[in-house]
């Protein structure tokens, strides 16, 4: 019979010394006994738990079971949004106390009674405030779920003078969506004469809406009284051109008496406008960038931090840049969304001042969108550089023609490329993965010519789109799509868990490495690889980078109910990820690899095993540590699962 230490390596499963093995039910029996001590500790008194709902359909045959746990994606789960957490919201006019009354007066829906708020509102969740702590002053007044720690006797909101006044006028945050710009998005009268003039000489100029019987019978109107006052413009159109005969002949002159003046006593000539001008004449009107002046980046062995979809928000960036993370990017962002103005998709454009190389990633179909979604980027927004999702796998992607389904379109994908570099005055990059289908590469094929229509990286998942996760990357092919890719840089992506995984990569012909999965397991990866060590990282170290993640997302979403949610639902999201770390010095061999299955074991401490638990309650519990108990109607399910073990 074959051990069992041979079954585990069969199956995939990571290799962990024998006094850290346990069983299942062993697994569970200790975190729940110690979450009941823990309890019965805080509330002796307290509630029986509620019934656990069940997440797997009822009627399932193990055949279809099994293909629903094998999927990607959660996309069934329930989704509760975080404002239905407070029935009754204070007034900002009163939050932020203003000497005016509320614009809104009695149509106002929002509380102007704080004493009837406060009646209401969730007890504090602590006695210090970050924000207060940070910046001096709570934006979040009586709302801050930790306002006790700057909240006077008249229920006032208290401000650190000194404190304020170093941060005054220190914005963390840029790349936010101007209120004006959004009027003019959402009433379609924002302007793109450097797209509309590429998609013209393309032959797709934008075409004009279809008017109303109404709105045709005015534009006949308007036509005749046009067509009347063009004749009376002729004819003083014919007495200008007279006049501009003379001015021009008076031009001549003096440009002629100009080069034999002064001008010429210095050696110099003065030159002729190019052009006809009202006014000074400057740079911006006559001269347009070639691509050598555009803005430079130098991406050659950089670690870049993917952008990832969900769990790559701005307060993870900056725990990766804590970590030595060189390259940020956020996450994949709709360039019809942004278009519309829609403030969700634009905060996804966000940057803290510690991403020192930071770029967004657009994703679309057309080239018409993508080109103007461009150019609104480059005139409204701090970026330095921008990149084209053609690797995105998800249906709701793919299907219309994003994404992945950009490589199959080789045409429009030219058009898309050309005519983002056409309006941008940032390097233009590209991800894409090795085809589509999974043993149909097509990346050598496209990469020589990405490098004729100008692209500035390429970075390359070593995985189609059918694959998933569930193959190892193939470096192999890699290496050679970067050697077709030269000089244009490459960065490979794919399975990176480790210092000696990111070594294995940088002998191939790649510029540099893209981390995804890997910086979700493990944030500290940056700096194993930069220090070339693995690093036996304790629990309480992994608690305090959590902490440090929360702070972050009270800084981003709030401190109010609203925000301490939502940082509690991107913090769960990030632990269904961490969980899969295994600690160093449990293991039997290092490093852990990425598609190996954690099995159960006890950690060194309590906490070490509790973080390593794949349970959605053990989860909920290490967010309560950090951001205290959860609201009674709350119910998570993480985004994503597993398929990456088979």
């Amino acid at each position: 019979m074959m051990d069992s230490a041979a079954l585990e390596a069969e199956r995939g499963a990571a290799a962990i010394k024998p006094q850290f093995l346990t069983s299942k039910e062993q697994f569970h029996e200790f975190l729940s006994s110690g979450r009941s001590s823990q309890k019965n500790e805080e509330d002796p008194d307290g509630e029986p738990e509620k019934k656990k709902i069940r997440l797997e359909n009822d009627g399932k045959t193990a055949e279809q079971e099994k293909k629903m746990k094998m999927r990607g994606q959660n996309k069934n789960r329930p989704h509760v949004k975080p404002h239905t957490y407070e029935d009754k919201r204070l007034c900002t006019s009163i939050i932020q106390e203003r000497d005016t009354v509320c614009p809104y007066g009695e149509k106002c829906r929002f509380l102007h009674d704080v004493s009837q708020y406060l009646s209401t509102k969730a007890a504090d969740l602590g006695d210090q405030c970050h924000l207060f702590n940070t910046l001096g002053k709570c934006p979040y007044g009586l709302t801050c779920r930790y306002a006790k720690a700057h909240t006077s006797a008249d229920l006032k909101n208290m401000v650190n003078t000194e404190l304020y006044r170093a941060s005054a006028g220190r914005e963390n945050t840029t790349n936010l969506l101007d209120k004006e710009l959004q009027k003019r998005l959402r009433k379609k009268q924002q302007r793109f004469p450097g797209a509309d003039a590429f998609l013209k000489s393309i032959g797709r100029a934008p075409k004009p809406e279809h008017n109303t019987r109404e709105q045709r019978g005015k534009h006949e109107d308007q036509r005749q009284n046009t067509e009347d006052q063009n004749k009376n413009t002729e004819k003083q159109s014919k007495n200008t051109e007279e006049q501009s005969k003379n001015t021009e002949e008076q031009r001549e002159n003096t440009v002629e008496q100009s080069k034999n003046g002064s001008d010429s006593a210095n050696g110099q000539e003065t030159q002729v406008p190019p052009i006809k001008t009202i006014g000074p004449i400057t740079d911006a009107d006559i001269i347009k960038l070639r691509p050598c002046e555009k803005k430079q980046v130098d991406f050659r062995d950089k670690l870049y931090l993917a952008p990832l979809t969900t769990c790559g928000n701005l307060p993870f960036r900056r725990v990766c840049k804590r970590f030595g993370a060189d390259i940020t990017c956020g996450e994949m962002a709709m360039c019809t969304n942004l278009l519309q103005g829609q403030a969700s998709e634009w905060a996804l454009l966000k940057r803290h001042t510690s991403e020192d190389l930071f770029g967004v990633q657009l994703e679309g179909c057309f080239p018409d969108t993508m080109t103007r979604c461009a150019e609104l980027l480059n005139q409204n927004i701090n970026v330095d550089f921008v990149d084209i999702n053609s690797g995105c796998p998800i249906d709701l992607v793919y299907k219309k023609g994003g994404g992945c389904g950009l490589m199959t379109r080789t045409s429009k994908f030219e058009q898309i490329v050309r005519g983002m570099n056409s309006v941008l005055d940032v390097p233009l990059t590209v991800k894409i993965r090795t085809g589509v289908q999974q043993n149909s590469n097509i990346a050598h094929k496209l990469i020589p010519e990405m490098r004729k229509w100008g692209v500035s990286l390429i970075t390359l998942h070593g995985r189609s789109r059918e694959q998933r996760y569930t193959k190892l990357a193939d470096w192999d092919y890699i290496d050679t799509c970067a050697q077709l890719a030269a000089p244009v840089p490459l960065f490979g992506n794919g399975d990176i868990l480790s210092y000696e995984d990111a070594m294995k990569a940088r002998e191939t012909g790649v510029s540099g490495i893209m981390v995804a999965r890997g910086a979700l397991i493990k944030p500290w990866l940056f700096t194993e690889i930069k220090e070339t060590r693995h690093w036996d990282i304790s629990s309480t170290e992994r608690l305090d980078i959590l902490r440090d993640f929360t702070h972050f997302g009270l800084e981003h979403w709030g401190s109010d109910t609203q925000g301490v949610e939502k940082t509690r639902n991107f913090l769960l999201e990030w632990l269904s990820f961490l969980c899969r770390y295994i600690p160093v010095g449990l293991l039997e061999r290092v490093p852990q690899r990425i598609n190996e299955r954690p099995p159960f074991y006890m950690g060194r401490d309590y906490l070490e095993t509790l973080m390593a638990s794949q349970h959605v309650d053990d989860w909920i519990q290490i967010s309560e540590m950090l951001l205290g108990p959860v609201p009674k109607n709350f119910s998570f399910l993480p985004k994503h699962k597993a398929n990456a073990y088979k």
